[in-house]
């Protein structure tokens, strides 16, 4: 079967397009034919190097956390999946991931896929639907009536959180760059700064009860966002290099967000798909031979939205 792999860590120009054995499930694993997988930005940091502690893998490696297809086989004593099930999963990040034909993941990670969008767009949920789903309720505890600031709303887990805060009853503050301004409106956000232009915390004009950072800010910037949360409020951070504060005194908690695999969550996700509660929004489709190119793009920061790595011949 074809591949994308890197047989060492370094910038995007390691990744090889190449033909690899066609894995095999063992006891309680599934086999996927892939349908698609999607970019993440912890892919690029896992190729580079980066993650070697947190994240080890084996080289060669094959990236792709996010999966969506086809079960192709069953391993020993699966249950609860048949072959020919459509379904999309978070995969674990030390294994090999789904940038190939076919790929094999634990029965227990995966979700039915949603009827509602091709197979392929699918892949555009796992990862980023879940970190969204777990800041928000896991951790944050948002409920309805709350103010929520969403600080990089422009991205992929952005979109989702403003679509799940406000289908939440929350009122939603949300900033982004001048090109995505419209995109945050359209998810649903009731203010929508643009940081590009206007100076976050002097635009926010009252208290938030939390803060939810996506964005790669400096730890500056991060500190005095904790100064919009009200007493007893949280900040929920997901650029997990760069430790989220907290502020004793006042009672507010910052916490550091490591997003966890849940078939479960991603279940709930799905449903909210598929009655039309959640969007999918899926910014290109790039086939896997050219996922070379993704990583280059995101590299030199020009990778706006979310990119599908689709298998032709699914």
């Amino acid at each position: 079967m074809k591949a994308v792999r890197f047989h060492e860590y370094g910038d995007p120009s390691v990744l090889r397009y190449e033909d690899v054995e066609q894995p095999v499930p063992g006891a309680g694993q599934v086999l996927i034919r892939v349908a698609a997988t999607s970019f993440n930005g912890v892919d690029g940091n896992i190729r580079g190097g980066f993650m070697q502690g947190p994240i080890p893998v084996t080289l060669p490696h094959t990236p792709g956390i996010d999966v969506s297809g086809t079960v192709a086989a069953l391993g020993e004593g699966v249950s609860g999946a048949e072959i020919g099930d459509r379904v999309v999963g978070f995969l674990p990040m030390t294994a090999d991931g789904a940038a190939a034909e076919y790929v094999v993941a634990p029965a227990e990670i995966l979700a039915p896929a949603p009827t509602s969008v091709p197979l392929a767009d699918a892949a555009a949920l796992p990862i980023v639907g879940l970190t969204a789903w777990q800041a928000l309720f896991d951790h944050a505890q948002l409920a309805a009536g709350q103010r929520v600031l969403i600080n990089g709303a422009g991205g992929a887990v952005g979109g989702y959180a403003v679509q799940l805060a406000k289908r939440a009853d929350a009122y939603v503050i949300a900033t982004a760059g001048a090109r995505s301004i419209d995109q945050a409106k359209a998810a649903g956000a009731d203010e929508v700064i643009d940081h590009t232009s206007t100076e976050v915390n002097a635009a926010v004009s009252e208290p938030v009860d939390v803060v939810l950072n996506l964005a790669p800010i400096d730890p500056a910037q991060l500190a005095a966002l904790v100064t919009l949360i009200r007493p007893g409020g949280v900040l929920v951070n997901t650029t997990v290099w760069m430790p989220a504060p907290s502020d004793e005194q006042r009672g507010v908690r910052g916490i550091n967000l490591f997003v966890r695999s849940d078939a479960d969550q991603l279940s709930r996700l799905v449903a909210l798909i598929d009655s039309g509660e959640l969007r999918v929004d899926v910014a290109r489709r790039v086939p896997l031979a050219e996922l070379p190119a993704v990583h280059a793009r995101a590299a030199a920061g020009d990778l706006p939205g979310k990119t599908v790595i689709v298998n032709p011949t699914a």
